[in-house]
């Protein structure tokens, strides 16, 4: 799941849409809506966003700490104009990066991606000696060189475990990363169906279930 926040709702409702049609569900939200949603929303869920765009707003530093203190996703300044001295600031604040809008979507996550395999470098490294690649800008993941082919739901769900990889997450938080916290058309035990069949095609290919599942706790990727 990704969170815009911006002033202009035309701003936010155009990302929106644009990460629906990658299948990824986002929120929107203008700087004031946000902070209180930050504030209230509890860290297990905060720990579901992939990541964060800010616009151009005065308080996207504040805001940048105070996601820092719940969550460790990336987060993406989108300004206006360019100016040195604005995005100098906004590194030194703890942005990841700084992008001139309008940026397309698939950027965004390909920029997303680049932050996460740094947070992660030695997961990946592990992954890679493992035979396992998985990509976070739309390509399927490869094992042993060979494309692992996915539907859309399962490639999130196994992206999300790789990135937490060693740390149990719930079945609460998969659903909330790939149908959002507020989606209510869709039930949660969606997700074990989901489960059940990403871990028999892992097993098929690799010999093995890479996925720990505990009743009542949730899933960890061990790789």
């Amino acid at each position: 799941m990704y969170v815009v926040v911006d002033q202009r709702q035309i701003v936010t409702d155009g990302y929106v849409a644009g990460f629906d049609r990658e299948g990824l569900p986002s929120l929107g939200f203008n700087a004031g809506d946000f902070r209180e949603w930050l504030s209230t929303t509890s860290d297990p869920d905060l720990e579901c966003v992939q990541g964060f765009l800010l616009g151009d707003f005065d308080e996207r530093v504040s805001c940048a700490d105070m996601i820092r203190t719940h969550c460790r996703a990336p987060i993406i300044a989108m300004n206006e104009t360019r100016s040195l001295e604005q995005t100098l600031q906004l590194f030194k604040g703890g942005i990841d990066d700084v992008v001139r809008k309008p940026i397309h979507v698939r950027e965004i996550l390909a920029r997303v991606d680049a932050i996460w395999r740094r947070i992660n470098a030695r997961v990946d490294s592990e992954l890679g000696r493992m035979g396992i690649q998985v990509f976070f800008d739309g390509r399927d993941p490869e094992i042993n060189g060979e494309k692992f082919i996915l539907p859309r739901r399962e490639r999130h769900i196994l992206e999300y475990l790789v990135r937490n990889r060693g740390r149990r997450v719930s079945k609460a938080q998969i659903f909330n990363a790939i149908y959002g916290i507020f989606n209510e058309n869709v039930e949660e035990n969606v997700i074990e169906g989901h489960m059940s069949k990403l871990r028999k095609k892992l097993r098929i290919r690799l010999g093995y279930d890479p996925i720990e599942a505990k009743r009542y706790l949730g899933y960890t990727y061990i790789g």
